[in-house]
């Protein structure tokens, strides 16, 4: 206990420049996050100028998706060995590099190593975030507006990067995709140099837990990649069983590991916390289930509705803001008020009607009278939820621990988000297939299509449901209490 004595004396003074340290330090957060589909709107005409097969352009996204989630883990473990505040800085000048490497490819392989550094250094500076944001802030209800901000930052990013890519992309050119990242990095990185103050010191005395490490990486990398090949290569396909198969094993060997050593890379008692682990299985259902929705209504509004890709972002607009007012109203002010398993399965349902609402959509769907209700509501419960997330992950953690257990928050986001992306797509095209098939392939393609994309809607809203359920039956009972 008496090593635990120097943080509480260092956490009771509020650091003068704490705001603005939020701002960069949501602001990197938000490049690392927006980067995850900024590129998917800019992938045809990058394949274009590239010369990208057909078989190649998954791997575009799936590298930076690898990286990123099999990495993060060890991100999140090394920022708390290492210093939180230098692990911060060097995950963003090395992210800025990777995507000043990505913007100036001329070829296939020199993009996808570019892709695979920026999820590595995502991995490191994603999880610093997170935990830098937990210990600036020592007032409890600073915090909450703090964790509503980030949390806004982090839910919207991925629907903001649709916005941001559709305009890059048709106004200037894809490579600039890339190279925005370079003033964002390097702003963000100026201002935390200025103003994050760590009051803790590096946790280097103890040696990092190298064979987990490598262990959950491998077992990390296998299972995002076994998701991702299940899109594109079927689930009974030899790689993708295979995949999976070697997912399972890897991540068991993990969990034994870390029973075992002195210090391991995720500390057992961080996800069997009743409260964590229930938040990290909740966000993980329920990212399974957002990113079908932002996928197939991409889908929709593009291919059905002959949308462009400019007019598709700003259509997800709605989305954005109501995280925002989400995050930073909802959850921000009833955080402290509300227990937390409540208002966590309140904003999840509260998602799950935003869901069901997309499932009514047709060809001719009105946008203001069905889609924009939907995903205002969508947005309202997804912001609450991830705001609520962000701040129950590191809560109640020792200092040396708060890193991994920020890590396993973006780690349960990544594979939910390779899986929601195989999943609901195998769903979505088996559901077409059977709808043209029944209608003796004399369905309009429209109909066909518009069918595949509400059938996953119907799954995602199912989804949701579940993490919203689970997290009113896991989560403890009772307010959130600050230390």
């Amino acid at each position: 206990m008496s090593a635990q004595q120097p943080e509480t004396t260092e956490r009771a003074p509020s650091d003068p420049a704490r705001w603005r340290a939020l701002l960069f330090i949501a602001l990197a957060q938000l490049m690392v996050v927006l980067d995850s589909t900024i590129v998917n709107i800019a992938l045809p005409s990058m394949q274009e100028s590239l010369h990208i097969s057909d078989a190649d352009r998954q791997w575009v996204v799936t590298a930076y998706a690898l990286a990123f989630g099999g990495l993060l883990l060890l991100g999140g473990r090394i920022g708390d060995h290492w210093g939180r505040k230098k692990a911060f800085l060097t995950g963003l000048l090395g992210f800025a590099a990777a995507s000043a490497l990505g913007g100036a490819a001329q070829n296939t392989t020199v993009m996808l190593g570019a892709r695979a550094l920026q999820g590595a250094f995502g991995a490191l500076l994603a999880p610093a975030a997170l935990s830098l944001l937990a210990v600036t802030f020592t007032d409890h209800k600073e915090r909450a507006k703090a964790f509503g901000v980030f949390g806004a930052v982090s839910g919207g990013g991925a629907a903001v990067g649709l916005v941001l890519g559709g305009l890059l992309t048709e106004y200037l050119d894809w490579r600039w995709t890339f190279f925005i990242n370079v003033p964002i990095a390097a702003l963000a990185a100026l201002g935390a140099w200025k103003t994050v103050h760590t009051r803790r010191r590096a946790h280097t005395a103890a040696s990092l837990d190298t064979t987990g490490a490598v262990v959950a990486t491998l077992g990390l990398v296998a299972l995002v990649h076994g998701f991702s090949s299940a899109e594109t290569n079927g689930w009974t396909a030899r790689i993708t069983v295979a995949s999976l198969v070697l997912a399972v094993v890897l991540l068991i060997a993990f969990a034994v590991v870390e029973t075992r050593h002195r210090n391991p890379l995720l500390p057992p008692h961080v996800v069997w916390d009743r409260t964590r682990g229930g938040v990290y299985l909740a966000l993980g259902l329920a990212t399974i289930g957002m990113f079908g929705l932002f996928l197939f209504m991409t889908y929709y509004l593009q291919t059905v509705r002959g949308y462009s890709p400019v007019l598709s972002g700003l259509a997800f607009l709605p989305l954005v803001a109501g995280m925002m007012i989400g995050s930073t109203q909802i959850g921000a002010r009833l955080m402290l008020r509300v227990p937390a398993r409540v208002l966590m399965s309140l904003s999840l349902l509260a998602t799950v009607a935003g869901i069901a609402s997309l499932t009514a959509i047709g060809r001719d769907s009105s946008y203001a009278a069905l889609i924009l209700p939907g995903m205002t509501v969508v947005g309202l419960g997804l912001g609450t939820a991830t705001m609520l997330a962000m701040a129950l992950a590191p809560h109640g953690v020792e200092d040396e621990d708060a890193g991994v257990a920020s890590a396993m928050i973006n780690t349960s986001q990544q594979v939910g988000g390779a899986i929601g992306t195989a999943l609901l797509s195998s769903i979505a095209a088996g559901a077409a297939h059977a709808y043209s098939t029944a209608h003796h392939g004399g369905a309009q393609n429209d109909l066909v299509l518009v069918h595949g994309y509400t059938t996953a809607f119907t799954w995602a809203a199912a989804l949701v449901a579940l993490a919203g359920v689970l997290s009113f039956a896991v989560l403890r009972p009772g307010r959130l209490h600050t230390d």
